[in-house]
């Protein structure tokens, strides 16, 4: 509250004099949404540049002239820079600029409303409290308010729901749920027994009424189906919309009837008589029956892969200044180190970093350009292969190296692969998502065509794989298994993980189900693919390029795979 009482009143005192008449913009008459406002203002050095405000998508601000002191962390200052990417000092200042006429108290801003053509209940809730998805609780504490705003209306955000950037007590959306303390399986008949199920004129369907706080893209898309792509999931939210009478996505009231078309629903949401349904109970009940090998707080006699996705000349997702390869690398050497300085397990990596080695950084300033699967000999990750290549090497090198395990009569279930990524999801997502080789997608045979990879010792030993229908299921059991342990160790240290459903054994994109071959052909006892953070959401972004947090999330893997080891 100190830096609210302390900076405002200098910035609203210039405010109404920086501040000109609004300039509009035209649009075509089949434009659907109002012009975007402009305003004029001056930053507080003197330069005059522009804000614009635009229906349901907010407030952004002029890059040209803007201080560097109210740009976000990663924030270049190019084009026009979204609210979000302002640093606390640029968003307390846009606010004061765009809306001179507030007043901003010790207790919360009483908002007057300014451009009602733009302004709407979800624009302020972004603006004010940090997420849209908090417009129900300015709508509790505004009850005498049409939903429909009017110039001159007064709207009052209270202290404990203005964002901490603006000096306030909100840290953005409160989605939290009773069933997000649930471990996996609790979680997911939480949320089916909230599922009720019916046919209109376009087919069956599950029904699912919105709960406070929730939103269409994230509560009902990436929950009850299997869809995580940003504009998979946009385009399916938007069906389920107009199926349910939806016209605005934004506008959503709690206990909101919405209908999910039944085909679309995940195996654990489909209904009764169903095979998906059967298949997941299936391996539930196979998790429930799996019994955990003891290894010791050594991990003696444990046979760990690590494998950093992507590298070389694909440095995979990218989004707010982070990208995936060199960060899920410096995890991935990180879990190495410790790994190998506090335990007697036997550790291998997949892939190095010829310039770095296994080593670690503290800055990532740069995508890292030359990589190498670690084959007899080595596969350069340069582009003269397609990506898929090294893809299918990963699984034949650990396979190979699993393999000499075993024949040095190492126990089968004390064997562990985990892929580390980072993901571009949409950008409500956060935190830590796992996937796990779904017993029901993993092929009986498998056999590596040579034109397919490259000429390395591994693909003659190791390039075919056969798994009997109880592997399968093993292999998903105790891939869940450790999942859950790995989500109670990062939970336990506080690093974010997705809610919703944080473990999922299928992965879905342009329509097609299909699970990651590092993990689909692994012969490993336990093969997880960890993607450790969404960099398309503005706070995970920030964690991963930061070394503390990439120590603090290594740590916390270590300590799960000790208690995965542990009866």
């Amino acid at each position: 509250m100190g830096g609210l009482s302390l900076l405002l009143p200098a910035l609203l005192a210039a405010a109404p004099a920086a501040a000109q008449a609004p300039v509009t913009t035209q649009l075509p008459v089949s434009a659907p949404d109002p012009a975007p406002v402009l305003v004029q203002v001056r930053t507080p050095d003197g330069h005059s540049l522009m804000l614009r405000l635009q229906f349901k998508k907010g407030l952004s601000v002029e890059g040209r002239g803007l201080p560097k002191a109210f740009l976000g962390q990663g924030a270049d200052g190019r084009g026009w820079v979204p609210f979000e990417h302002l640093s606390a000092d640029g968003k307390r200042w846009a606010l004061a600029a765009l809306f001179p006429g507030d007043q901003w108290r010790r207790d919360g801003v009483a908002h007057v409303v300014r451009y009602p053509e733009v302004e709407s209940i979800w624009t302020l809730a972004a603006l004010f409290t940090g997420h849209g998805q908090n417009y129900d609780k300015l709508m509790a504490k505004n009850p005498d308010q049409p939903e429909k705003l009017r110039q001159g209306d007064i709207w009052q955000i209270p202290l404990q729901f203005l964002s901490v950037d603006l000096g306030g007590q909100s840290r953005g959306a409160d989605r939290t749920q009773p069933e997000d303390s649930l471990d996996d399986e609790a979680r997911v008949a939480a949320y089916r027994a909230m599922l009720t199920y019916g046919e209109d004129a376009q087919g069956k369907f599950a029904a699912y009424h919105m709960r406070r706080g929730e939103a269409l893209y994230s509560s009902v898309v990436m929950r009850y189906t299997d869809r995580v792509d940003p504009k998979a999931v946009n385009e399916f939210a938007e069906q389920i919309a107009q199926r349910s009478g939806i016209s605005d996505l934004h506008g959503i009231q709690p206990g909101q009837l919405v209908k999910i078309p039944v085909a679309a629903l995940a195996d654990p949401f489909q209904p009764e008589g169903t095979v998906g349904l059967a298949e997941e109970r299936k391996v539930r009940a196979e998790v429930r029956r799996t019994v955990r090998v003891e290894a010791g707080p050594k991990l003696k006699g444990v046979r760990i892969v690590l494998d950093a996705g992507h590298g070389g000349v694909d440095i995979g997702a990218s989004a707010n200044g982070a990208w995936e390869s060199d960060f899920v690398y410096d995890i991935a050497m990180r879990v190495r180190r410790l790994l190998e300085q506090e335990t007697d397990a036997q550790v291998s990596s997949t892939i190095k970093y010829p310039g770095l080695g296994f080593r670690t950084r503290e800055a990532i300033l740069s995508p890292s350009h030359a990589a190498e699967i670690l084959t007899t000999p080595p596969f350069p990750i340069d582009g003269e292969s397609p990506t898929a290549v090294s893809v299918h090497l990963r699984w034949v090198l650990a396979n190979d190296l699993f393999s000499n395990f075993l024949q040095e009569k190492g126990d089968p279930k004390k064997t562990l692969f985990i892929s580390f990524h980072a993901d571009s999801l949409h950008p409500s997502s956060r935190g830590t998502m796992v996937y796990v080789p779904g017993a029901a997608m993993v092929p009986t045979h498998f056999a590596l065509n040579g034109a397919r990879a490259g000429r390395v010792a591994e693909m003659k030993r190791f390039s075919r794989v056969a798994f009997t229908p109880r592997e399968r299921l093993q292999g998903e059991a105790r891939s869940r298994q450790f999942s859950e342990t790995l989500l109670r160790s990062l939970q336990r240290d506080q690093i974010p993980v997705h809610i919703n459903r944080p473990i999922r054994n299928v992965v879905i994109r342009n329509g097609v189900k299909w699970v990651p071959a590092v993990i689909r052909y692994s012969i490993s006892a336990t093969k997880v693919l960890v993607e450790v953070a969404n960099l398309a959401n503005d706070q995970d972004a920030p964690n991963l390029r930061d070394p503390e947090f990439r120590e603090r999330y290594a740590v916390a893997v270590v300590n799960a795979i000790r208690a995965y080891y542990r009866k």
